[in-house]
């Protein structure tokens, strides 16, 4: 069954192949009246939450035309946001307001990692930077092998960076020097993303194509540990793909990450054990809270799984084959936002439907970021919003 997110990708995979043989016209056409992955249509729903958007603003073109993720972060009392064209913002995180704004000379197609003074981006010319948080200026800019597709993270010692090829880089934070690099194996064929690499108490957790995830020291780039989450299986390369391109999830001393046509696990950071693991096929990511660890399952089904791995809370399968967003835990509910560009409010108590919003037709790929009952929606034309979600009164 070929999931929506792969069909772009799988067709012009194979049109490279196929293009001169007149033979073959139509094979690949779709039918929708026949398509068992036709995404659902919304139902009604009793709203329970009240949903207030404080602000909008616009940064550059958004997402540009590059499939790209580029997220938002927030630092403090700022929250900032790049486009695919090289604008770079921070703005108030309660009103919106812009406190800077500049134009790089470069293409982006990663970011924003952040850390005290400092932000982290990737360009589509395999460039990465650090800027200064208080004005935008360029600290450095380092260059790599390939499009950095997620936001590069930095410790203060350290920057780390992965790349679409297959690689992860070492770089020195004060001087954007390159220190070590670890090279994965890269499948034949595989999904437009990365995962965004984890640094933490002087370690890299980072995730690959290949459907491994692993541990590296990041003074040296030595491996630790590393954990299959998923095994390729399947007679085509498109069967095979397994790859794990959402964010992961850190809680605690547990990792939490789940990749295409293969599983959602939980590792122990310290030894790279396995501490349970669940089927699942996700590209866009995990999450935690509740005591409950969060996953959409490229069919539409989300899914709340116990963190102690006693199995599933709840699921919600109403929004299938609507490529649905990383979850993102905001107050007492979990967002999610679909190729339509509505955010959805899901308890994360029991899974129901709290609320929805409309935030831009052409959808919202990036990773959510929320802060108490303030969930931050980046979407894919380039607005940044932030709405406030409170319980109706009863």
């Amino acid at each position: 069954m070929m999931r929506p997110a792969l069909r772009t990708l799988a067709v012009l995979s194979l049109s490279l192949s196929v293009g001169a043989c007149s033979t073959v016209k139509g094979w690949f056409e779709i039918d929708d009246d026949e398509d068992p992955t036709q995404p659902f249509e919304l139902q009604d729903i009793t709203e329970t939450v009240k949903i207030k958007r404080l602000w909008s603003e616009g940064v550059g073109d958004g997402q540009g035309d590059g499939l790209y993720h580029i997220q938002p972060v927030l630092s403090g009392d700022r929250i900032y946001a790049a486009s695919a064209d090289g604008e770079v913002v921070a703005l108030d995180r309660m009103k919106g307001k812009t406190l800077w704004d500049v134009e790089l000379d470069t293409q982006l197609s990663g970011g924003v990692g952040a850390y005290e003074d400092s932000l982290f981006v990737g360009g589509s010319d395999g460039s990465v930077m650090r800027l200064d948080a208080g004005d935008g200026s360029v600290l450095w800019k380092s260059k790599v092998t390939g499009e950095v597709l997620a936001p590069p993270q930095g410790d203060g010692r350290h920057v780390v960076a992965q790349t679409y090829d297959g690689k992860l880089f070492g770089l020195d934070y004060a001087s954007g020097e390159k220190k070590w690099t670890y090279d994965s194996n890269v499948p034949v064929l595989t999904l437009r993303g990365t995962s965004t690499p984890i640094l933490r108490d002087g370690r890299v957790y980072a995730a690959f194509a290949n459907g491994r995830v692993m541990a590296l020291e990041a003074d040296s780039g030595d491996i630790a540990w590393e954990v299959r989450v998923a095994i390729s299986q399947g007679r085509s390369e498109i069967e095979r793909i397994v790859d794990i391109d959402g964010s992961m999830a850190l809680a605690g001393n547990e990792l939490y990450a789940a990749s295409y046509q293969g599983r959602i696990a939980a590792i122990e950071v310290t030894s790279g054990r396995k501490l349970w693991q669940q089927n699942v096929s996700s590209f866009s990511g995990v999450s935690t809270g509740f005591g409950n660890v969060y996953v959409a399952d490229a069919d539409g089904t989300l899914t709340a799984y116990l963190r102690g791995g006693q199995g599933v809370r709840w699921t919600q399968s109403d929004l299938g084959y609507r490529e649905l967003s990383r979850p993102t835990p905001v107050n007492s509910y979990v967002a999610v936002a679909d190729f339509e560009g509505v955010v959805h409010l899901i308890s994360q108590v029991d899974g129901s439907f709290a609320g929805r919003v409309e935030v831009d037709s052409d959808g919202a790929r990036a990773d959510m970021v929320a802060d108490g009952n303030i969930l931050y929606v980046y979407d894919n034309g380039g607005t940044l919003s932030a709405f406030e979600i409170t319980p109706l009164d009863k």
